[in-house]
This record gives C-alpha cells, structure tokens and sequence, in this order.
C-alpha cells in the first residue's frame, strides 16, 4: 500500500510491486485481491495497467488496511479482545487487553499511508516513540 501511495497518480504492475517488495507475485496477488475487495485499490487495463489507490493516502490509515488485511488487530485465543473471558485470579486480565487494543487503535488508525510516506508522524504518535 505504501508503494501504491508513493506513486500516486501513476500505476504500479503485480510484477513491479512484487518485485520492489520481494514478495512472491503470487503471494501478492492475493494480497492485492483482497484489497480491491475492500475497495483500497482498484486495477486499471490498457497501456498503463497496473494498480492504483481508489482514495488518497490521506484518508488510508494504518489500521485499516492491517484490519482489511488480518482481521482484529488484537486476538486473544483467536477472539476479538472484547469477547475474551476469564475465570479467578485472571478476572480482570480483559481489562488490559482491552486497554492495549485501544492504544494500538490509537496509533495505528491516527496514522495515515501519506503520514508515513511523508515521514511526519502525528505527534501523538511521535511521543511514544524513542528518541533515535
């Protein structure tokens, strides 16, 4: 997705894709399937075939295309957090699930693909990073 955002306007082929990201093509095949599904990105016939954003970068976040991509975001004995229970000592452990799952939707659906490409974090985000 960042490689289709980088290129906007332009189309990018499966080939070219797989090959930048060193991806098997069919592997990434399906992966872009999916996301012309979710109607992320569309493919285009002709001359300049390729792939192409159906919105900008701008309105992509993070966390959208890895809940497109693999379902939650965070899975607890394969459910989503809010329907993880549990018994005794370990009665309020979905609590914390709970509070991590919402830090991580936070930062990742605060964070667009032109975020990232443009290399400008919200600061939100930028706060909880190390200082590099």
């Amino acid at each position: 997705m960042l490689a289709l955002a980088a290129a906007e306007p332009a189309t990018i082929t499966a080939a070219a894709l797989a090959s930048g990201q060193h991806m098997p093509l069919t592997f990434l095949k399906t992966i872009l399937s999916e996301l012309r599904r979710a109607d992320l990105i569309f493919s285009q016939r002709g001359p300049d075939r390729g792939y192409r954003l159906t919105r900008p970068a701008s309105d992509i976040s993070v966390g959208e295309v890895i809940r497109i991509l693999d379902g939650s975001l965070t899975d607890i004995r394969g459910e989503p957090a809010e329907d993880a229970g549990y018994a005794g000592a370990a009665t309020h452990l979905r609590q914390v699930w709970l509070a991590a799952d919402t830090a991580l939707l936070n930062v990742v659906d605060g964070v667009t693909l032109a975020d990232i490409i443009a290399g400008r974090l919200p600061e939100h985000v930028q706060g909880l990073t190390p200082d590099e």
